[in-house]
């Protein structure tokens, strides 16, 4: 299973989002240090019903705890865009 999986798979499983963006951005930062000690870059955009009445660091608190170790071990940057399915524009 790849970094790329296994992140998406944490995700889905742990929050049942409506919506999971995962982009690659690892190959915009080669040579950036945290490239090169073997951390992925990756922008995230996720709306989750468990995100309504929640504030910005309450839902990247979510997703950090959904993801787990790796944000200390195989992730070296993750941009979150954290909605409630009340907050996308219809």
């Amino acid at each position: 299973m790849t970094r790329f999986e296994k992140l998406r798979i944490r995700l889905t499983e742990n929050l049942h989002p409506v919506l999971c963006e995962l982009q690659d951005d690892s190959h915009a930062h080669a040579g950036h240090a945290g490239a090169a000690s073997g951390g992925s870059h990756y922008s995230l955009k996720i709306i989750c019903p468990q995100f309504e009445g929640l504030n910005r660091i309450s839902r990247h608190r979510l997703v950090y705890d959904a993801i787990g170790d790796m944000m200390h071990t195989e992730i070296h940057a993750l941009a979150i865009s954290a909605l409630a399915p009340s907050e996308i524009p219809t």
